[in-house]
């Protein structure tokens, strides 16, 4: 590729990172805009007065909990979905036994079940023991949709590792669970690291289990607790706007500081060899 050809792909990557930034920069600008400016000026307009307060608000009116419940929500679910789901890829992928193939096959069963589709039998479910209006709730049903996906990734990486590195440590003495969590698991980091953001941006943009098993305001995430400043004769555009913001901030340092594991991740479980 010559000269032009390289400028002609830097100018289009240009071009589409510009398309994917503005969104972001626009979100930000809105935020810091009153409804009078939001609905009186035009949407691309800068704000005339800056309104950080509209940040100030949003962490008064309890943002900062439905904050808290998200990070603790999403972490808590991304450790539970990678460990569980490693373990289970470890056993089918390195043990010998009749039903490994149905196993398997079941989990997978799980990318095919619509979401909506499961909310009146875990409703049900949930109210037979108690786990209505309890976060752990929300827990178990991320826990229980990641898995499949968590699986699927993982399982494309485990059959590239070499059977001889297990070998050589089983004969050096490693029982099992060493093997597990003192080899494969390290060795494994870059794919785990690809299914944790993958589970992060659904745990952490998820909207209709939070606000069908969760009533209390104590207990809601950022997603549902955007609802606070909708009202019924006015809403309070640059408050969303600013929740939008706060929201969307936890999701992106993340990409940025595993972006590289992201691609490393993807690249190291889609080669079979």
């Amino acid at each position: 590729m010559g000269r032009i050809g390289y400028f002609l792909l830097y100018v289009s990557l240009g071009i589409v990172a510009i398309f994917q930034i503005f969104p972001l920069v626009w979100l930000f600008l809105f935020s810091l805009k009153d409804n009078r400016e939001i609905f009186a000026e035009s949407p691309f307009a800068l704000p005339q007065q800056i309104k950080w307060e509209n940040y100030l608000s949003v962490w008064q009116a309890g943002i900062g909990n439905y904050f808290f419940n998200s990070i603790w929500i999403t972490g808590v679910s991304i450790v539970i979905t990678l460990l569980f789901g490693s373990m289970a890829v470890f056993v089918i992928t390195r043990m010998r036994w009749k039903l490994n193939k149905l196993v398997l096959g079941l989990f997978m069963v799980g990318l095919m079940i619509p979401i909506h589709s499961s909310l009146i039998p875990l409703f049900s479910m949930y109210l037979s023991v108690n786990l209505i209006d309890n976060p752990w709730a929300i827990v178990l049903t991320y826990t229980a949709y990641n898995l499949p996906i968590t699986m699927m990734i993982l399982l494309g990486f485990y059959y590239t590792i070499p059977t001889a590195i297990e070998e050589a440590a089983i004969i050096d003495g490693a029982s099992l669970h060493r093997l597990f969590f003192s080899i494969l698991l390290p060795i494994s980091t870059p794919v785990l690291s690809t299914t944790a953001i993958i589970n992060m941006i659904y745990n952490w943009n998820e909207f209709v289990f939070v606000n069908t098993f969760i009533s209390s305001d104590r207990y809601r995430t950022l997603t549902v607790g955007i609802q606070t400043f909708v009202g019924q004769y006015m809403t309070d555009w640059g408050a969303i706007g600013a929740t939008l913001v706060i929201s969307i901030l936890p999701v992106l340092i993340a990409f940025l500081f595993f972006s590289n594991k992201i691609v490393e991740g993807i690249s190291s479980s889609a080669v079979k060899g």
